[in-house]
């Protein structure tokens, strides 16, 4: 069976406590940003070839509000949901990512 998706947009949905010095992804708009993606693939008819959705604990709480696509292994960081739009037509749609949001890269399976 082929894969649904060719693309999965992972974002960070972790909560930790207000004095935590990592701070946490939730608290930065990562909740936003998940419904801005959802919202973006359905207005462009893109919803059932690209995926997003929810995230546990990427463990990249300095850099939230965190989001991987795969299978690509990008990660972006300190998303916000005015970041969306340009995610979506640059990596999404286009395959070119957005460079001053790449916070890493997830090594090629050996």
């Amino acid at each position: 069976m082929p894969f649904p998706f060719r693309r999965h947009v992972f974002v960070c949905q972790n909560e930790r406590a207000a004095d935590d010095p990592r701070g946490c992804c939730n608290a930065r708009w990562a909740g936003a940003v998940l419904e801005a993606f959802k919202v973006a693939l359905k207005t462009r008819g893109l919803a059932g070839e690209i995926r997003a959705q929810k995230a546990g604990c990427l463990d990249a709480c300095a850099m939230g509000a965190a989001v991987v696509v795969y299978p690509e292994g990008i990660w972006y960081g300190k998303v916000t949901p005015a970041d969306v739009p340009e995610i979506l037509e640059e990596h999404l749609v286009h395959g070119r990512p957005v460079e001053r949001l790449v916070v890493g890269r997830t090594p090629p399976a050996s």
